[in-house]
């Protein structure tokens, strides 16, 4: 069946030569986005009865771009002042990229990984002596905890932002040929929204494993996956199974 409507489960783009724009060009195709997961901060006290006192910390990890808001605010929020020899630990260039939206990058003790987090292991490990905070959402890849401790650091998880899944009550008689997923919080919220969700013809593209095996456990018959060799990113692999479904038509 050919494809014209696609629906990604997340934010839309904000920049103009995004190649979401390009394969709507192309194809001919309506692509609509709507975030199925929406990411909300938890109030400093109740940070707080996780019995947090962020004196105590000289060094913080920091996995992701929410990971840096929710510090900061809450900082802010526990009027903290952040102290200028307090050591940052970025997952990614992209989150130390980041964190000069709060502090100035020259002037403090940074340190950067190259992708995923056990990359950051012999950073971490040459300043044992630290003590890290870690401030995450409640739902943090189970690599992260099992890396730390096999360091054997002193360091403690914090949740100061949630995952939550949003309400697509308003979709409940929308038809897509489509539908783009990115993580099995997605997944869930597809079937929480709708519990009686049959696929039909509708095809379920995926990124990433964990979204892989969270599809197939809902019962769902996953038809576009990403990454792979020939499309390391959703848009190149919706490109060729587009290309190829509309092609015949």
């Amino acid at each position: 069946m050919k494809v014209k409507t696609i629906l990604v489960s997340q934010p839309e783009p904000k920049v103009e030569n995004s190649p979401y724009f390009e394969l709507m060009q192309k194809h001919k195709v309506k692509i609509d986005f709507r975030p199925f997961i929406h990411i909300e901060g938890v109030p400093s006290k109740d940070v707080r009865s996780q019995k947090i006192d962020l004196n105590h910390f000289t060094a913080i990890i920091l996995t992701s771009r929410n990971a840096v808001d929710h510090f900061f605010r809450v900082a802010e929020e526990m009027r903290y002042k952040v102290p200028e020899d307090l050591k940052y630990f970025c997952q990614s260039e992209a989150v130390a990229f980041y964190l000069q939206k709060y502090v100035v990058y020259r002037k403090r003790k940074i340190y950067v990984g190259q992708k995923d987090f056990v990359d950051l292991s012999p950073l971490i490990k040459k300043y044992k002596e630290e003590k890290f905070l870690l401030p995450a959402s409640d739902q943090l890849n189970f690599d992260i905890p099992q890396t730390l401790n096999n360091l054997k650091v002193d360091w403690t998880q914090a949740i100061f932002y949630k995952t939550v899944m949003s309400d697509l009550s308003d979709l409940a008689d929308v038809y897509y040929d489509i539908l783009a997923f990115f993580s099995p919080t997605g997944i869930k919220s597809l079937f929480k929204n709708f519990p009686d969700f049959k696929q039909n013809d509708t095809r379920i593209a995926v990124f990433g494993s964990t979204t892989q095996k969270e599809a197939l456990e809902h019962g769902l018959r996953v038809d576009i996956m990403a990454p792979s060799p020939e499309a390391p990113s959703m848009t190149m692999a919706l490109e060729k199974y587009i290309a190829k479904t509309n092609k015949d038509k």
